[in-house]
């Protein structure tokens, strides 16, 4: 998983999973769909339909598919469907300094990597954005890296080495099972011949 991205900047802390996605919308059992609903109360004025002009999401000056995010993200509810939602619109990686343990298993669970950092470097990325937003920032999974290109701001991150392995194969956990299929039923067999051999 290699990553080269602009970023879109999010500075606002303790952002819950009903600001990333409301109650309403959550009856579909489907994960496709759910990023046009993305921080929807957000993104839209009163009336539901015109789109906030103050909100990041609707300013053409920022994109990408790393998501930079205030401190304390995902916190709230246990709902899967936030991790769903940021990675149906496009994300890849949410960049903070402190997530919500259930949602970082939830990300990490889709596909979707959340990448802790220090306070203080999240931070000086945030300005570096809006100061440059054609600011394109590295993202290195094998590596553990995360490198702001045109500068020499790097920092490495911590990631469950059985996430990373998912990651980078594009596994969930059915499919890192069936990955072992073979060596699985190769123990099956040297058990089934020991119990012959015993009986």
């Amino acid at each position: 998983m290699l990553i080269h991205s602009t970023c879109v900047p999010l500075p606002i802390e303790n952002v819950d999973t009903d600001q990333i996605i409301p109650a309403r919308f959550l009856k579909a059992t489907s994960k496709a769909g759910f990023g046009q609903n993305l921080f929807r109360d957000w993104r839209y004025l009163a009336d539901g339909q015109t789109p906030n002009p103050d909100f990041v999401l609707n300013n053409p000056t920022y994109g990408g598919q790393i998501l930079v995010a205030g401190k304390n993200f995902g916190c709230g509810s246990s709902r899967e469907h936030a991790a769903w939602s940021i990675a149906d619109y496009g994300f890849k990686v949410v960049v903070s300094s402190f997530f919500a343990d259930i949602f970082k298993d939830n990300a990490l669970n889709n596909g979707l990597l959340p990448l802790k950092v220090e306070e203080a470097f999240l931070q000086q990325l945030l300005g570096r954005i809006f100061e440059q937003p054609q600011t394109v920032v590295t993202v290195d999974l094998e590596s553990q890296t995360l490198r702001v290109e045109g500068s020499d701001w790097k920092t490495h991150f911590d990631i469950n080495p059985y996430k990373k392995l998912c990651l980078l194969n594009g596994y969930d956990d059915i499919d890192y099972l069936r990955s072992k299929q073979a060596d699985i039923e190769a123990f099956e067999r040297k058990q089934y011949r020991y119990f012959l051999a015993s009986a």
